[in-house]
């Protein structure tokens, strides 16, 4: 049904028998302050911004039996979302074309997810939006968004008594409109106000729905946020797979096919192995021969949440070189031109080692296993570094469980995180919970076997190799990084600690150096 002021033209001849199909939603007629009268709705929910995310979102929350009420920017789009719901079940959506209508459709208190383009966009609809509603109503913002914005939009509202949620929602427009992994940090009394629409159009997995209150507002966000760095790293690290079974096992798009359709099902299941599959087998759509995947330019596009992962990584002062590493691969393979010119040029390695093509298909499976639970770690450790820095009291199971299904890195592999981060929230790092260490420990020397296979042809193996240094790392006690302090201290003075004894040290390490005074009660690598 639509409502506004662009209502009787919609109707036109077909106005009654439209009335009559959605006799169902009770009316009540009020006044609006002027001597018109609103149309009013008991809606359970709005939601604005009817791009197809918007859309599947809208129809999937109405599938469950919620009175959806919609509006967009752009009217056209208020027709279509109705048209859809008339085709796919008599769902049970309105459509209104003016904001104040449709925000007075909904009963109190009022409940309004927005999905339209981060950034400004979003703040122009809750200006629009919040001037007709109510102390005590909340706003939902679903799009990927920037979680100070949404700490900010917050605080804003909050001054007008509104509630708000800064919401990650990811698994696409298949997610949206059949079930997504819904990531929400607001209020808890927000949350709760959403919690019974969240949990029954979420994904389900093993009875779970796959959401949960992430914490306070901007958590959300960050959560989402990571989920998209994780992302990037799993599609990196599966490229670099591809990599080396093309160019070193000469494995055709149909062998690697049916291999990811193999490892989808045993350790490796997700998402992004059964698309891979799916990808590789897809004849070309425009006539020539062979699979379209050869024919797409190896230039990889971007919007951003990568970016924003690394960023906080290192704000955060975690290490995450698996997803730094991917999206440095972004990077390169945006230099499309200066790669091209650089192949004349540059040589690589003339004497390749002959390979077991079997073995290499049985270490690369173990390798990639072993990748994915570093990338996994190095997530988590990012989550839980701004939450203590926060305040925000995240559960890290909980956003393994969040991310079972319904996501982009949803895999079979996170039920046996979630459990490990369940039964000890002290774990220090994913790596050393005992059932994923064995794993490790266990298959570690395939994981060095594929990086130096890659080193060795000349191929690439950013994420892999990443991952691997990073198990490295973290598994000795004793690092270089005293020879670092060292020059630090020579060149600026920045002092440092001894093993041997306590406190803080400055050497002079030739007649240049002076004197830095007395260290008493400064840390070292502060001056």
């Amino acid at each position: 049904m639509i409502h506004g002021a662009s209502r009787s033209f919609f109707f036109g001849r077909h106005k009654l028998k439209q009335q009559q199909q959605y006799s169902y939603l009770q009316t009540t007629d009020i006044p609006n302050g002027t001597n018109g009268k609103i149309n009013i709705m008991s809606n359970d929910i709005g939601l604005y911004g009817l791009a197809v995310m918007g859309q599947n979102f809208a129809l999937n929350m109405a599938d469950h039996g919620f009175k959806v009420a919609v509006c967009n920017r752009s009217p056209s789009k208020v027709d279509t979302t109705v048209e859809r719901a008339k085709n796919e079940g008599d769902l049970p959506i309105t459509g209104y074309k003016d904001p104040e209508e449709f925000v007075k459709s909904l009963s109190k208190p009022r409940k309004i997810v927005i999905l339209v383009q981060a950034g400004k966009p979003v703040d122009s609809t809750i200006e629009t939006l919040s001037q007709f509603m109510e102390e005590g109503d909340v706003i939902i913002d679903g799009g990927n968004e920037w979680f100070p914005n949404s700490i900010r939009r917050g605080e804003d509202l909050e001054k007008k008594g509104i509630l708000f949620i800064g919401m990650g929602i990811s698994g696409g427009e298949e997610g949206a409109r059949n079930g997504p992994s819904l990531m929400p940090g607001g209020q808890k009394e927000a949350y709760d106000l959403i919690e019974p629409i969240l949990m029954k159009c979420a994904a389900q997995v093993d009875g779970e729905a796959c959401t949960g209150y992430c914490g306070p507002i901007g958590a959300g966000n960050y959560v989402k946020m990571v989920h998209n760095g994780i992302e990037y790293g799993d599609m990196q690290l599966i490229s670099e797979v591809y990599d080396i079974l093309k160019n070193i096992c000469g494995m055709s798009n149909t062998e690697m096919a049916d291999l990811f359709d193999e490892w989808n099902k045993g350790e490796l299941e997700s998402y992004l192995i059964e698309i891979t599959a799916k990808v590789l087998r897809k004849a070309d759509d425009q006539g020539k021969e062979g699979e379209v995947v050869d024919y797409i330019l190896d230039k990889t596009g971007m919007k951003g949440t990568g970016r924003w992962t690394v960023q906080e990584a290192a704000e955060q002062s975690v290490a995450a070189p698996t997803i730094a590493a991917a999206l440095d691969a972004r990077y390169l393979s945006g230099r499309k031109r200066e790669r091209e010119d650089a192949e004349q040029i540059l040589e690589g390695p003339k004497d390749k080692p002959n390979v077991d093509k079997n073995q290499v298909v049985k270490d690369l499976q173990e390798a990639l296993y072993c990748s994915k639970i570093v990338s996994y770690a190095q997530g988590l450790s990012i989550i839980k570094a701004a939450s203590d820095k926060n305040g925000w009291n995240v559960d890290l199971a909980l956003c393994a469980r969040m991310w079972r299904g319904g996501c982009i890195i949803r895999a079979r592999l996170l039920k046996g995180i979630s459990d490990a981060v369940a039964k000890n929230d002290e774990l220090k790092n994913l790596m050393v919970d005992a059932g994923f260490a064995e794993e490790l420990n266990s298959r570690q020397m395939a994981w060095r076997r594929i990086v130096t296979l890659g080193i060795s042809h000349g191929i690439s193996v950013p994420s892999t190799s990443a991952s691997l240094g990073y198990y490295d790392q973290y598994r000795r006690s004793r690092l270089p990084a005293n020879l670092v302090q060292a020059q630090r201290d020579f060149f600026g003075g920045h002092t440092y600690e001894r093993t041997d004894m306590e406190g803080t040290f400055h050497t002079l390490w030739d007649a240049s150096h002076k004197d830095i005074g007395d260290l008493t009660g400064r840390t070292a690598g502060e001056l």
